[in-house]
């Protein structure tokens, strides 16, 4: 209890911002622009984006809160996209979908991996 108080973390481990050092904030950012990168050599566009008629992701797109109920439709999409290139069938969801039911599909089929 005493060390993790000299070293600025909060209970449960977690830090703040501030603890963290000044570039803390934009490490959301950082990691963005590896997604996509990473999602890019997958050829992403090809073939999660034209398949259902939508756009490319921005840089920073789940790194900044726009539109909640666009970008959570967007990670299920790239997430069932993902696991059924992962070689597991996955049906993909739709935007009529319960949030709930597609978030606990996408946990359970990535548990079975």
């Amino acid at each position: 209890e005493g060390a993790a108080a000299r070293r600025g973390e909060r209970e449960g481990g977690e830090e703040g911002p501030a603890e963290r050092g000044p570039g803390a904030a934009f490490h959301m950012f950082v990691l963005m622009e590896d997604l996509l990168d990473k999602l890019k050599l997958l050829s992403y566009e090809e073939e999660a984006l034209r398949r259902h008629n939508m756009r490319p992701l921005s840089r920073h797109y789940f790194a900044l809160p726009t539109n909640p109920g666009e970008q959570f439709f967007m990670f299920c999409t790239l997430a069932a996209w993902l696991i059924s290139k992962a070689g597991h069938p996955f049906e993909q969801p739709q935007e009529s979908d319960d949030p709930n039911a597609v978030i606990s599909n996408v946990l359970s089929e990535l548990r079975s991996f």
